[in-house]
């Protein structure tokens, strides 16, 4: 972070960005993913810059809880995911769509492209979404993810971990990051959750334990706020 002064004369702040470069070697992918030459612009089209209509139908009443979602519970330890959208001066953004994805409490999505050997859970979906309220805040009822194997490196494996999205007032607005937990023994060896490249900005990415909003004998609470920018700004991916 470095101090600057403003324009009117008033001395302000300008801070590294949080959020991970294109190219994170350590992260394998991004070798061949991330651009070589200068971005390019281009100018928006209709589509990107009206409102998003939120899928074919409108946001239902069992699109936050993922384990009311089939016939059946899902296998896992249940848990509740809530927080708050907030600006970079913790004003509450009101009415966002905020998206879940995530794998299974095995460790696996419910996708074509994901091979790992553990079991699908046919009352499991792993997606969700939901509306902010007035004040901001979200609420996901979920089962927590397992960690998975992948072929970053030899012996490699993801934290636990999920994904979150959150729409603007158009497409193109659009953010992503990740959720993780505190005390994950695979932090270490996780190239995503390390491609942010200051750690005090990494903790930025890890939900806190709420014993408040547990409820007894049913699910674990976690808390994490989504802030948009500013000296607190969560970490987004490009």
């Amino acid at each position: 972070m470095t101090d600057q002064l403003t324009s009117g004369g008033v001395l302000g702040y300008r801070r590294e960005s949080t959020d991970p470069p294109y190219l994170h070697p350590d992260y394998v992918s991004t070798r061949t993913r991330a651009p070589k030459r200068p971005l390019v612009p281009l100018a928006h089209t209709l589509s990107e810059v009206t409102g998003p209509a939120f899928g074919d139908q409108p946001v239902g009443e069992l699109d936050h809880d993922l384990t009311r979602q089939h016939e059946g519970e899902p296998l896992g330890e249940r848990m509740i995911l809530h927080g708050r959208v907030l600006d970079g001066d913790r004003r509450p953004v009101r009415r966002t769509l905020v998206e879940l994805w995530q794998a299974n409490a095995a460790g696996r999505y419910r996708h074509h492209v994901d091979r790992h050997p553990a079991p699908l859970d046919p009352n499991f979906s792993g997606a969700g979404r939901c509306l902010t309220d007035d004040e901001g805040r979200y609420r996901f009822v979920t089962v927590k993810p397992g960690a998975y194997p992948w072929r970053n490196s030899a012996n490699a494996w993801r934290a636990n971990h999920i994904h979150l999205s959150l729409y603007g007032p158009a497409f193109a607005t659009r953010l992503v990051t990740q959720v993780f937990f505190p005390g994950d023994p695979l932090f270490f060896q996780d190239p995503i959750f390390n491609s942010v490249p200051d750690p005090r900005h990494r903790e930025l990415l890890i939900c806190r334990f709420d014993l408040e909003h547990t409820v007894p004998e049913w699910a674990l609470a976690y808390e994490f706020d989504v802030i948009l920018r500013g000296r607190d700004g969560t970490p987004f991916e490009d």
